[in-house]
């Protein structure tokens, strides 16, 4: 491994221990991701336990809350403690605009999220980030992980002359492009996002800089010829989805809830448990527009 990119591993795993109180707070790998215990999320949460939930989100991006039993109502009451809720993009008839149910069974023939990405980039304000709620899962052993990757860590483990390179670059992302990879065509009822986004941008609350591109809604960086901007992208997709020292993966059992930073996160919901079955609810938070 390069220098750069063991000082910036380094620098991650190395940071002091912080306190959270009554709360529980086991990491899943040293760069990403915690199982949080201590809590009921069917009760409302104390400013104690809030405050300490959104230093452990800041710190670890990922938190995993298990053998929840929550309605919608507690999901959406836990949702908004950290921003106004993020309205469903073509909300089924008759559905909850704030809640998005995730489905798949034996006779689906894509799932949400099968693929390196981070949720919603084409829109103008991406969300803040998703709590994805899971009641049934996949039999033990018939696999349906979720992966997590570290954007800031991507950022931080490339060169020098990189991180310069990418810094002054901007990328198109376009919402058109996921339903093109399916081979569907969006409802014309449905206003297609297209936003030009920084490469590198900064977190709102931290100020730390990290990878703002992914694979489905990225189509270009347009200071590049199209085969410079094919070839540079190709390597930061490559970088996210084969550099597992910036993942973690969470094995979902019944009952649990996953919240995660979309700002600074990407995400694979692995495809791998046809014709097994899973079901959940996901609840998204208001962001802001990514900045340089």
């Amino acid at each position: 491994m390069e220098q750069f990119a063991l000082d910036a591993l380094e620098r991650v795993t190395t940071r002091p221990a912080e306190d959270y109180g009554t709360l529980g707070v086991a990491p899943l790998t040293p760069v990403i991701g915690a199982e949080v215990t201590g809590l009921d999320l069917a009760e409302e949460l104390t400013p104690a336990e809030q405050e300490a939930v959104k230093r452990a989100f800041l710190t670890h991006h990922v938190l995993v809350f298990r053998n929840q039993r929550i309605t919608p109502e507690d999901h959406k009451r836990f949702a908004a403690l950290f921003g106004p809720l993020h309205s469903v993009v073509l909300p089924a008839e008759g559905s909850d605009p704030y809640v998005l149910e995730i489905s798949a069974d034996r006779t689906s023939r894509d799932v949400a999220g099968n693929g390196w990405h981070a949720d919603g980039t084409a829109e103008a304000e991406p969300s803040l980030g998703s709590m994805l709620y899971l009641t049934r899962t996949p039999e033990p052993g018939s696999g349906g992980d979720t992966l997590f990757a570290n954007m800031h860590l991507a950022y931080d483990m490339l060169s020098p002359a990189m991180k310069t390179f990418l810094d002054g670059l901007t990328a198109v992302h376009d919402g058109l492009r996921p339903w093109r990879m399916l081979g569907k065509t969006p409802p014309p009822e449905y206003e297609v996002p297209r936003t030009e986004h920084p490469v590198v941008v900064r977190h709102p609350d931290t100020g730390r800089k990290l990878l703002f591109v992914n694979d489905p809604y990225t189509s270009h960086i347009p200071q590049l010829s199209a085969a410079e901007s094919s070839a540079v992208l190709e390597m930061l997709h490559i970088h996210t989805a084969r550099t597992a020292l910036l993942q973690c993966r969470v094995r979902w059992t019944p009952n649990t809830l996953v919240f995660w930073d979309n700002r600074c996160v990407q995400h694979h919901a692995v495809w791998d448990y046809y014709p097994h079955s899973r079901y959940g609810q996901r609840v998204a938070i208001d962001g802001t527009r990514p900045r340089a």
